[in-house]
């Protein structure tokens, strides 16, 4: 049987979401207004799957919802130039991992970054 693998993936927010929510506001203090908003997750699904259960407010099959608001409200689309360079991860601890480092590093490069 196959191995799980986990992918990065960076999804562009609307600036919207700086002025409409203060804990995104609040996360972000950096932020200058000339670089993007982003969210940035991870998935063992594809990224363009993974997108799509963001935007229609997928439940799982014990009826947990498992898409972020924020991406449901003000996702606009996948940033693949942000993470087609990145390589999948074997474990799902590694991914989260990575997940936060990215999206630290994304920050640290001027845009608004929201993670979970």
């Amino acid at each position: 049987m196959a191995k799980t693998l986990y992918t990065i993936y960076v999804i562009e927010l609307s600036k919207r979401v700086f002025t409409d929510n203060a804990k995104f506001r609040n996360a972000n203090p950096q932020f200058n207004g000339v670089l993007e908003c982003l969210y940035v997750g991870m998935t063992s699904k594809t990224p363009k799957e993974r997108f799509l259960q963001h935007k229609t407010g997928h439940r799982n099959k014990k009826g947990y919802k498992i898409s972020a608001n924020i991406v449901e409200k003000y996702g606009t689309y996948l940033r693949p130039s942000l993470f087609n360079h990145i390589d999948p991860f074997f474990t799902r601890a590694e991914a989260l991992k990575a997940e936060e480092q990215i999206a630290l590093e994304l920050r640290r490069e001027g845009y608004a970054v929201w993670f979970n």
